[in-house]
């Protein structure tokens, strides 16, 4: 049983996010509170406000954990893709993700996050310049700004759909289909100048 007024913690930061992120794994963000988590990692109930002032600033602090990760997720379905279909695969790494890890992906977009937290900031700007990059390689001639917007809002509106239950999600590859040719779709139809 864990220590509940543990003074020194080898790594409370660390311990709060792992227990938040357990957490909501187990049962969602109605389970995530800071008391919760505290109980969790087997310290005072107010030890986890010495890194995280309040709830939201925890969230963010997951938040930006999972968009690292989600970063890494991209990277390793195409490093620099610079194609419509390396694109493509991009877009199914993304909605697999999602799909793998559903409560942190919640946590990352739908709850209410800090925002003024400069690391969740950073990663979500970190995501976004990915996407931009990426779609700028792959469409030289199209206006950057506008087209990795509607990738991106296309992509993130596929996962929260199949996240939803509003498209099967049962066959990994149905999904895959799905996506990579909503997005080549999306691609296709878009006017390169």
């Amino acid at each position: 049983m864990p220590q509940a007024t543990a003074y020194h913690h080898g790594d409370l930061r660390a311990a709060c996010l792992r227990a938040a992120r357990e957490l909501l794994e187990e049962d969602g963000s109605a389970a995530l509170s800071m008391r919760a988590v505290a109980r969790r990692a087997g310290v005072s109930p107010t030890a986890p406000y010495r890194h995280f002032p309040e709830r939201e600033a925890l969230v963010s602090a997951v938040a930006a954990e999972g968009y690292r990760e989600l970063a890494e997720h991209l990277l390793a379905a195409h490093p620099s893709p610079a194609t419509p279909n390396e694109l493509a695969a991009v877009a199914v790494a993304y909605v697999r993700f999602a799909l793998d890890h559903p409560a942190l992906f919640r946590a990352m977009f739908a709850e209410p996050c800090d925002p003024g937290n400069e690391e969740r900031a950073a990663a979500t700007e970190a995501i976004a310049a990915y996407v931009r990059d990426l779609v700028r390689r792959a469409f030289p001639g199209a206006d950057p700004d506008a087209l990795w917007t509607a990738v991106w809002a296309l992509v993130h509106g596929l996962a929260f759909l199949h996240l939803d239950g509003k498209l099967d999600a049962s066959a990994h590859e149905a999904v895959a289909d799905q996506v990579r040719t909503a997005v080549l779709a999306m691609l296709a139809a878009a006017p390169v100048s």
